[in-house]
């Protein structure tokens, strides 16, 4: 994986006789040390399309100044971005290539702007001389190379902390800066003001036109604007998943089943037989990502249980087994995850979702307001889940009851996605909905985890065994965990009237 920093910075307007304040006045600045001026040849690159730009990524190979190389950088939040960085090559290094995947797919990267750098650098620096924060004023020139032949030159001064250093520091150089009539700049990046700046003159006055008076949202506008939301959530979290970051495959497995879910509760709005292949191929994603979520939630129920027992009950090489027994099947599921990402069916599933929202098969419903479409839709998922509880609560416990809790729970799933979807649109009911059937969702998930647990630890105690190993903890866990199941299913049937009532359509109606 290429080299990784978290880039803090800030960015103002300035001009060819800007000349920056005395810094060292700055609370924490001891002295403020000049480093010269490097010269910096930056190409940025992204598709024909911009897609890169879209998402507020920046892909550059640049030359000169101390950090030459393939730079790529992710947005985190205003002024803060996660950048990557590779050695100098003359193509794209397949680390960055995998972390595009989901964005660029099968289209191609092309030079889009050039940007040559005058960089004159400030390093401010503390009583012990250590870097606080850079401050460089640059001389920029662009020249774009697609799109148009336009170029553009301005003047700006950034100010970069250094790495851990205090956020409060940007604060107090931007007081004294705007003392000094220095302002922030408008454009969140260099490249952004480049292809501002050097747009076609006609495309610019366009943009600047294009703003049409909107009419009352449909049901079909918010379903849309659902499944859109979701399927960036997917090409966003790709490369976290890549990047192996807490919780990135739980996330983006959860924002597969929403959008699955979406498809799927509502038909009436949506043609089914267009969206119903897009669906059939969520699941299989969706399914790819639980073999690396399912363990990663079954490590750590295993481990918190082990973690409450007192030593005189861990008899033998627990711990040692368990670790290794999760090492071996998390390594596993890791490179599949990976491969799948990289897969051809998987970037045809983010082509087809494209096609989806970009020309939507809409229903005659879908032009109906969302106060009459959408709680339909949502009380026919109230309704699945109803009788699948009812279905669950009529079984002995058991193997048959347990399949009837898992259906259950999955049902609760799509009862809450689909509040959830309509809550833009119906507001509180809907929100009241949503938390009723998360409460539902997750005692059904945490009896589904228990019947999990219970089979995987039966499998680590006749490991155990034939290993000549003590089985007893293992056992004990499983008694443990036999409980909690029970706990669960005793705790249902309360835990569904209060779902329940007021019942769903009473809430809808307000």
């Amino acid at each position: 994986m290429a080299d990784s920093k978290r880039e803090i910075e800030r960015k103002y307007e300035a001009t060819a006789e800007t000349r920056l304040p005395d810094l060292s006045r700055v609370a924490g600045v001891s002295a403020v040390a000049h480093r010269g001026v490097s010269e910096l040849d930056a190409v940025y690159y992204d598709t024909e399309d911009l897609r890169l730009v879209a998402g507020s990524l920046t892909l550059r190979r640049r030359t000169g100044g101390s950090d030459a190389g393939w730079h790529l950088k992710f947005p985190v939040a205003s002024g803060i971005r996660d950048e990557f960085q590779e050695p100098l090559s003359d193509t794209l290094p397949p680390s960055l290539a995998g972390l595009l995947r989901s964005r660029v797919r099968t289209s191609e990267l092309v030079p889009v702007v050039r940007l040559r750098t005058a960089r004159d650098v400030h390093h401010l620096l503390d009583a012990e001389g250590a870097l606080l924060a850079e401050v460089s004023i640059d001389t920029a020139r662009a020249e774009r190379l697609t799109g148009g032949s336009g170029t553009a030159a301005w003047t700006e001064i950034e100010v970069e902390l250094a790495d851990d250093g205090d956020p409060a520091l940007l604060d107090a150089v931007e007081r004294r800066l705007r003392k000094a009539g220095v302002h922030p700049s408008a454009s969140p990046s260099k490249l952004a003001r480049a292809l501002a700046e050097t747009a076609p003159e006609r495309k610019r006055k366009r943009d600047k036109g294009a703003r049409g008076k909107a009419g009352q949202p449909t049901a079909g506008d918010h379903v849309l604007a659902y499944i859109r939301h979701q399927t960036e959530a997917i090409v966003v979290l790709d490369p976290a998943v890549r990047r192996d970051l807490p919780d990135s495959v739980h996330q983006m497995r959860v924002a597969t089943r929403r959008l699955r879910s979406a498809l799927r509760t509502y038909r009436k709005i949506l043609d089914r037989s267009v969206t119903d292949p897009v669906g059939d191929e969520l699941k299989w994603l969706a399914a790819e990502l639980g073999i690396d979520r399912d363990q990663e939630v079954l490590d750590a129920r295993l481990r918190s249980g082990l973690a409450g027992l007192s030593g005189t009950l861990v008899l033998g090489p627990v711990r040692s087994r368990l670790r290794i027994w999760s090492v071996a099947r998390r390594g596993g599921s890791r490179h599949r995850t990976v491969a799948v990402l990289d897969g051809k069916r998987y970037l045809a599933l983010l082509e087809s979702l494209d096609v989806l929202l970009a020309a939507p098969p809409l229903l005659p419903a879908a032009s109906h307001a969302p106060e009459q479409a959408l709680p339909r839709a949502v009380l026919k998922e109230y309704e699945r889940l109803a009788a699948r509880v009812g279905h669950a609560l009529e079984l002995r416990p058991g193997h048959d009851r347990d399949l009837a809790m898992h259906d259950a729970r999955k049902a609760a799933k799509r009862a809450r996605y689909a509040a959830e979807a309509a809550r833009p649109a119906l507001g509180k009911p809907a929100k009241r909905i949503a938390k009723r059937m998360k409460a539902v969702q997750t005692l059904l998930g945490d009896h589904q985890d228990s019947v999990v647990a219970r089979d995987a630890l039966r499998t680590l105690a006749v490991q155990a065994h034939a290993a000549g190993e003590p089985a007893f903890t293992w056992g004990l866990l499983y008694g443990r965990e036999e409980a909690a199941a029970a706990a669960r299913e005793r705790e249902l049937p309360q835990v569904w009237e209060r779902a329940s009532q007021p019942r769903v359509r009473a809430a809808l109606d307000g």
